[in-house]
């Protein structure tokens, strides 16, 4: 396949490009200076131009706590920019595949989240996430499957990951929230499900295989038992390790509320698509040897 991506640098992006090209992909990361999401008419030259088989929408606005005072910018980029990917792909027919988020719901069920559940943000970056969900539906002409991810860890960018193990190397202890859970995902589980998605996106016009599904590592976790993980994966490779201190969400403000609930269930994407992403605790594995052999 010709894939393209909007962004160069993320991690979801930076993971698909490796994990695409080993599958014999074209992959077409296209961003600055060629493509602004903020001016949709960039968007839309530059896919254009690359000519894909499909649309991976995967750069994105992903300040959540700046966001807040940032309102205006997150929209354009989140919702209006995703939009013009949509409009591109839908230019080109080809499909496209958005890459979402668990923020989109407010965290306050007590199971993990349908597909067909209703929606609820609690600030601005989940409404402009939730925002640009609706709009690559309507522009692409529902030639689309939007993928809700969660809690994206990697080798690559700034994740709770490496931020740990930076933590871990200049103090004995850490601490960290405990009452927050969700489904850690590796960066290249994500792509290589992806892949599979657009695989069967390019193969079929079944509309079955388009609309919202969630897609997300087996496994949960609170961000203390994550954080415990992390450290004892890099102190069996002789990395960094702290002792980890849980604590509640009141203790840790931030500007923006985070969902205390994130887990989201992927027997759709499952039973649809054919993709089951490996236990959380599996793929960190692999991501700790990875950091700390410096690869």
């Amino acid at each position: 396949m010709r894939i393209a991506v909007t962004g160069k640098s993320g991690q979801v992006v930076t993971a698909l490009i490796e994990r695409g090209t080993a599958d014999g992909h074209q992959v077409i990361a296209i961003g600055r200076p060629e493509m602004d999401l903020a001016d949709p008419a960039s968007v839309v030259r530059a896919i254009e131009a690359a000519a894909p088989n499909v649309v991976i929408s995967a750069a994105a606005y992903t300040a959540v706590d700046k966001a807040e005072s940032e309102a205006e910018l997150a929209h354009a980029i989140n919702s209006s920019g995703a939009g013009a990917a949509a409009r591109a792909a839908k230019a080109l027919g080809v499909p496209v595949i958005h890459v979402s988020t668990d923020y989109v719901f407010d965290g306050t069920l007590d199971r993990p989240y349908l597909e067909s559940d209703a929606t609820g943000t609690t600030g601005v970056y989940g409404a402009s996430k939730l925002a640009g969900e609706e709009a690559v539906l309507a522009e692409s002409g529902y030639d689309a499957a939007i993928l809700r991810v969660a809690w994206v860890y990697s080798p690559f960018g700034t994740n709770f990951v490496k931020t740990m193990l930076r933590l871990a190397g200049e103090r004995d202890e850490v601490s960290v929230v405990a009452d927050q859970v969700g489904n850690p995902t590796s960066a290249l589980d994500i792509a290589d499900g992806i892949l599979k998605v657009a695989a069967n996106l390019v193969a079929s016009r079944d509309p079955a295989l388009r609309g919202v599904f969630h897609m997300t590592a087996r496994g949960e976790a609170n961000w203390a038992d994550f954080a415990i993980a992390i450290f004892a994966a890099s102190a069996a490779r002789g990395g960094p390790a702290a002792a980890v201190r849980p604590i509640s969400t009141v203790e840790y403000p931030t500007p923006a509320a985070r969902p205390a609930n994130s887990r989201l269930d992927c027997t759709l994407i499952n039973q649809v698509h054919d993709v089951m992403l490996p236990d959380w605790r599996i793929s960190l594995d692999a991501v700790i040897a990875r950091l700390i052999q410096g690869t």
